[in-house]
């Protein structure tokens, strides 16, 4: 139970983190505020359309007596609308990664600085980690859809459908973004996604305790966009437990505070 503690302050120092560093924040923003707007148009047009998507998957209700066919096509809207926002959630991360790639990663580098002034480096080119984002993203994409499909199928079992799928469903969602997230700062250590996964299931309160409550704020639209930064630069601290280099520069943190930047490069422009 320590770790799903340790992940949450993991989650909370990189807010404080940025927000001692606000440049970093500002700038941080951008990529999220334009996710989000791309993201609200799409949803609010999908959730416009929900109930004749419902109708036209069950044709075979239409002849159903009132109210069962209010109360069941209800029942699907509500489960439909549930699997849209979770697969929203989960993309949303995803895609504001690509959309900021160059300043998350130099965002990312900073954070490992101002812990014991290093910064592994991929020594990848900028295509190369863009290419990899993008192809991890697709793979994000259809296994969130699985999950998607799963839960919806759930949803239908009386209570437990109603109760603990939803819980099982925040899970599932915050070890996601846990994932996404620490992509970042793992890729510039070679780290890809399989042993990625590897390393989170390893530490899987560790994990959820960091996503879990992510995912809950991330509920919120606008919470997200001012979360984001500081949701890497955690994401950065929490690979560092990962790696063991946490430890590390506990035993040599002397002359490295943590609320400073050595070496702290400009941040680049937005991809």
């Amino acid at each position: 139970m320590r770790d799903l503690a340790t992940g949450f302050g993991y989650l909370m120092k990189g807010q404080r983190w940025v927000a001692r560093h606000g440049r970093w924040w500002g700038i941080g923003m951008l990529p999220a505020l334009i996710t989000l707007v791309g993201y609200a148009a799409a949803l609010v047009a999908l959730f416009f359309w929900t109930d004749d998507v419902i109708a036209w998957a069950t044709p075979f209700a239409d002849d159903w007596s009132s109210p069962w066919l209010a109360v069941f096509r209800g029942s699907l809207a509500i489960l439909f609308a549930a699997a849209c926002l979770f697969l929203a959630i989960i993309t949303f991360t995803a895609v504001t990664l690509l959309v900021g790639q160059p300043f998350y990663e130099s965002l990312s580098e900073a954070v490992d600085r101002s812990e014991d002034g290093h910064a592994p480096e991929s020594g990848l080119p900028l295509w190369r980690e863009l290419w990899i984002g993008l192809r991890e993203a697709i793979a994000l994409v259809v296994r969130v859809t699985l999950w998607s499909v799963l839960f919806f199928a759930l949803g239908f079992i009386p209570v437990i459908g109603q109760t603990a799928i939803p819980a099982l469903a925040f899970c599932v969602t915050g070890f996601f973004l846990a994932e996404e997230l620490t992509s970042i700062a793992l890729l510039r250590r070679g780290v890809l996604l399989k042993e990625r996964r590897r390393m989170l299931r390893g530490r899987r309160l560790l994990t959820l305790g960091f996503g879990v409550p992510l995912a809950l704020f991330f509920l919120l639209p606008l919470v997200a966009v001012v979360l984001m930064p500081g949701a890497v630069a955690g994401a950065t601290l929490l690979v560092r437990d990962l790696t063991g280099e946490a430890a590390a520069s506990d035993g040599g943190a002397a002359g490295h505070p943590a609320d400073m930047v050595a070496g702290d490069p400009p941040p680049p422009p937005l991809g």
